[in-house]
């Protein structure tokens, strides 16, 4: 009944009225036109009543549910939070400041670079206090290396198997300068071009890339078929580099035809590092090989424009030698073990990093520890002696670190 409340529940249609028939609501209904309506209880177990949920427990809320709500909630707050980010971002006009100065010292001499240049080098010293953090990895870093070119000899060379090749500004602001993002999988190795404009690096993606420094452009792409382990430029021709990992062959490539021009096979199951003598005409294959009768084909030493072996006789030790490192006067080298060792420029301190986190500084002539440096907590994977600055080195680290000592 439209405008008429019942007199006993007040519902204001009939259609909800509870209640049973009243003289009052009969009287009502008599004088309605049509026939009266019928009234009947619902049970009392029907009646939806609303139910108390227990402290400490949430109501189910279905997933379409919640994503209307979270639809509804964005769209509300949108306008907000665009503001928002708008305020937090810096200005377009900082971000490209900051980016031109970045490019400006990828190519500028650094100041703290600038006395040492001119003066006759020195003997090598040993790095004791911190001078930089570099931060920014998400993944161990594999391997760090400071630019050959003595003017830019600044800049530090980082890759990681985050997927990540980075290049620091090490000695002076710390900052990264540049980020190259190319590898779908791991950079398992890295090193600079003679020329300090370029760099080659090899990934688990099966990939080798030479990547222009200023512009992050790939000038050279190579597929090996096989995770690469460990990448090598010849010396005299930056043109041709080496590629070795989870494959018995070792393959060169020559940038100029984007193809392979050499293979050297042997019968191992991966290469752990690739070393090439003075000259270039000749280089060295780290391998797995530790059986009882394979020790000999550890370390295999390569003509390389023949494809012939021409020892493997180097290492007789049942154990494998994952680095390997050239003295400085070119006529011998350094194997170590999973953790890369590097010689100063004089060739008289050798740098390994540790499993324990330290970096250890040899003599090279007599094998004896001249200084233990605590760098990391986690393991230490190199120790990179700068080309220019005496007593300064980089080391990175399992945990994604990098770190500059002087």
């Amino acid at each position: 009944m439209k405008g008429i409340r019942c007199p006993t529940c007040m519902a204001c249609d009939e259609a909800l009225c509870r209640c049973t028939d009243t003289p009052e609501k009969t009287s009502m209904q008599r004088t309605s036109s049509g026939p009266p309506p019928v009234h009947r209880r619902m049970p009392s177990d029907m009646v939806k009543r609303p139910q108390s949920v227990p402290s400490g427990i949430r109501p189910y809320v279905s997933k379409r549910q919640r994503l209307s709500e979270q639809t509804s909630a964005g769209q509300h707050a949108s306008p907000a939070s665009a503001s928002a980010s708008a305020s937090a971002s810096p200005p377009v006009g900082e971000v490209s400041t900051k980016q031109a100065r970045c490019v400006q010292m990828l190519w500028e001499v650094c100041e703290r670079v600038k006395p040492y240049l001119l003066d006759k080098p020195s003997g090598a010293g040993i790095p004791r206090r911190p001078l930089r953090r570099l931060e920014g990895h998400g993944g161990p870093v594999n391997t760090v290396h400071w630019c050959p070119v003595p003017q830019l000899s600044h800049l530090l060379l980082s890759a990681s198997m985050d997927k990540t090749v980075k290049v620091w500004d090490g000695v002076g602001s710390g900052l990264c300068l540049r980020a190259y993002t190319g590898h779908a999988e791991a950079v398992r190795d890295a090193c600079w071009s003679p020329c300090g404009r370029r760099f080659l690096s090899g990934s688990f993606d099966n990939r080798a890339a030479i990547t222009d420094v200023e512009t992050g452009q790939r000038v050279v792409e190579v597929d090996n078929q096989f995770k690469v382990m460990c990448v090598a430029i010849r010396p005299g021709d930056e043109q041709v580099f080496l590629c070795g990992g989870y494959s018995p062959v070792v393959k060169a490539w020559d940038t100029r035809v984007s193809k392979t021009v050499k293979t050297y096979t042997a019968s191992v199951q991966q290469t752990l590092d690739i070393l090439f003598l003075a000259g270039g005409t000749e280089f060295i294959s780290s391998t797995d090989s530790v059986s009882r009768d394979s020790a000999e084909r550890t370390l295999i030493a390569w003509d390389y424009r023949t494809t012939a072996r021409l020892s493997n006789q180097i290492y007789h030790e049942k154990y494998t030698c994952p680095s390997l490192a050239l003295h400085p006067a070119g006529d011998c080298f350094v194997e170590g073990y999973a953790v890369q060792c590097e010689l100063s420029r004089d060739g008289t301190l050798l740098a390994t990093g540790s499993a324990t986190g330290s970096a250890h500084f040899y003599d090279y002539q007599s094998g004896r520890t001249l200084h233990t440096l605590r760098a990391h907590d986690q393991p230490c994977l190199r120790v990179a002696q700068h080309p220019v600055l005496p007593s300064t080195a980089a080391t990175c680290d399992w945990g994604g670190e990098v770190r500059v000592w002087h």
